[in-house]
C-alpha cells in the first residue's frame, strides 16, 4: 500500500496540544492497519509571521500541495492583532484555502446523546435530533471581493465587495446536492434574496443544478430566519448550502448545539481528493499549555480526512465511536460536568487513540 501523506500544520496557541493528540490517534490506526503513513511539517499563521515574515510561505504552500491532505491546528493570537490585514495569521487561512482551490467548507454538526444535557438547547428540542451538515463556499464572496478605504461626502468611509460567478455558484451546490444523497436528501439554501443580487444569481444557478438530482429535496431560507430555525427546530436541517460570509456565521452558531465548540471538525475540499482538516474553533492563547483544551473537534476532523482523501470509511467510523465513547471515560473543561471524571488533553487523546486500535484490531 501507498503511505498516506499528511502535511501538518500545528499553528498556534492550543494548535501545536490539539495536532499532537490527533495524530497520536492517526498513528495508531494506521499502525494497526498496516498503513504507511509519511508525515511533514508546515508553519502558518503567526509562528510563520515570526520565523518567515509572513503567514504562508510557498514552501509551506508547495508542501501542502505534494500531500494527500493537510492537517491544520489553529491560527492567530493577540500578540500579531497590530499586524496590516495582509500579514495577520488569519490572512494566511484565506491564502492557503485559496492557494490549494479548497472551495467548499463542510462542517457537521451532530450532538452525540452524552451531550445532550451539555447542549445550550431545551432536551426535547434536541431529543428531535441534530444532525446537520453546513456546506460553506469558502473561496468566494466578500471575503476575497475588492475591499478599501475612501471617503463618502466628506466623511471617512470603507467597503467590501461581494462577488460571485456561476461557476463558484454551481461548484459548491453540486458538493451539497451529492452530500444530500448520501444522507437524508434535502438541502435548504441560505441567502438573502430580497435583497442581495448575488442572492438571486446563487437561486437560479442552484435551482438549474437541482435538476440533475431530482430525488433531492430543495428550499431556500432567508439567512435570518435560518439563523432563528437552527435553534427553534435544528432537526428540519439536513444540508444546508451558503456563501462564504453566511457560513461562516451560520456553522459556528450550528457549532454550539453539540455542547461545545471543542467538539466540531472541518473539511475544506476541492475538486480532487486534496483536502484540509480542522477544527472549527480558535487558537485560544488563554489556555495554550495548560492541557485542558478539548482535543475531540481536531481528532474528529481526522476522521474526516480518512473518510474524505483517503477512502478509509471503516477506520473512520473507528475514530468516531473511539471519540463518542471517550464521553463516558472523561472530559475537559468545556465539557465538564460532575458525573465524569475531568481529564486533561492528553488523558483523552490516549483514550481515543487506544480505543480506536481496539476497535480495528
Amino acid at each position: 500500500m501507498n503511505p498516506i501523506k499528511i502535511c501538518v500544520l500545528e499553528g498556534d496557541g492550543v494548535g501545536p496540544e490539539i495536532t499532537a493528540e490527533a495524530l497520536k490517534t492517526l498513528q495508531s490506526v494506521c499502525r494497526t492497519r498496516s498503513i504507511p503513513l509519511d508525515l511533514t511539517e508546515g508553519l502558518i499563521g503567526g509562528c510563520a509571521i515570526d520565523a518567515e515574515g509572513i503567514p504562508l510561505s510557498p514552501a509551506t504552500v508547495e508542501k501542502c500541495r505534494m500531500s494527500g491532505a493537510v492537517l491544520l491546528g489553529a491560527v492567530g493570537g493577540p500578540q500579531w492583532d497590530c499586524q496590516p490585514a495582509n500579514l495577520r495569521p488569519e490572512a494566511g487561512l484565506l491564502a492557503i484555502r485559496n492557494k490549494l482551490g479548497l472551495f467548499a467548507n463542510l462542517r457537521p454538526a451532530r450532538v452525540f446523546p452524552a451531550l445532550q444535557n451539555a447542549s445550550p438547547l431545551k432536551n426535547e428540542i434536541i431529543a428531535r435530533g441534530v444532525d446537520l451538515l453546513v456546506v460553506r463556499e469558502l473561496t468566494g464572496g466578500i471575503y476575497f471581493g475588492e475591499k478599501g478605504q475612501t471617503e463618502v461626502d466628506g466623511n471617512p468611509s470603507a467597503y467590501d465587495k461581494m462577488l460571485y460567478s456561476e461557476y463558484e455558484v454551481e461548484r459548491i451546490a453540486k458538493v451539497a446536492f451529492e452530500a444530500a444523497q448520501k444522507r437524508r436528501g434535502k438541502v435548504t439554501c441560505v441567502d438573502k434574496a430580497n435583497v442581495l443580487e448575488t442572492s438571486r444569481l446563487w437561486r437560479r444557478v442552484v435551482d438549474r443544478v437541482r435538476e440533475r438530482y431530482p430525488e433531492v429535496e430543495l428550499n431556500y431560507l432567508y439567512v435570518d430566519n435560518a439563523a432563528m430555525q437552527l435553534l427553534r427546530d435544528p432537526s428540519q436541517f439536513d444540508v444546508l448550502l451558503t456563501e462564504n460570509m453566511f457560513g461562516d456565521i451560520l456553522s459556528d452558531e450550528s457549532a454550539m448545539l453539540a455542547g461545545s465548540i471543542g467538539m466540531l471538525p472541518s473539511a475544506s475540499t476541492g475538486h480532487g481528493t486534496l483536502g484540509l482538516y480542522e477544527p472549527i474553533h480558535g487558537s485560544a492563547p488563554d489556555i495554550a499549555g495548560k492541557g485542558i483544551v478539548n482535543p475531540l473537534a481536531t481528532i474528529l476532523s481526522v476522521a474526516m480526512m480518512l473518510r474524505y482523501s483517503f477512502s478509509l470509511e471503516e477506520e473512520a467510523c473507528a475514530v468516531e465511536q473511539a471519540v463518542e465513547e471517550s464521553l463516558a471515560f472523561g472530559r475537559t473543561p468545556d465539557l465538564a460536568d460532575p458525573a465524569y471524571p475531568a481529564k486533561s488533553t492528553q488523558e483523552i487523546g490516549d483514550f481515543v487513540a487506544a480505543r480506536a486500535a481496539e476497535i480495528l484490531a
